[in-house]
């Protein structure tokens, strides 16, 4: 992705997440080399993410026991975090709305 908005969101989630750190920066910079035009480069790529609506798109970390939703713009090639939480905490939301 040529953007992804914003590493401070990922920064801040893993400064009270201790043990999520290493899994956002791996994801961070897989995603940031990635160049996907469509929903399915992202399932080539993570076979476990869940499309949603609305560009929106799941993904798993640390085994599921975080979440990321991130809304992409694939013409553009930019990527907006939306979320990032606890399985618990995904749980409470509606992901298609945030």
């Amino acid at each position: 992705m040529k953007r992804i908005f914003s590493k401070r969101t990922l920064r801040d989630y893993w400064e009270k997440e201790h043990e999520a750190r290493p899994y956002l920066e791996t994801w961070y910079e897989s995603v940031k080399e990635a160049n996907w035009r469509k929903p399915s480069d992202i399932k080539k790529f993570y076979a476990t993410v869940s499309i949603l609506k609305g560009s929106r798109v799941v993904f798993n970390i640390k085994g599921n026991k975080y979440r990321l939703i991130a809304k992409i713009n694939y013409e553009k090639s930019w990527l907006f975090i939306r979320f990032i939480g606890t399985h618990e905490e995904y749980d409470k939301i509606n992901a298609e709305e945030i």
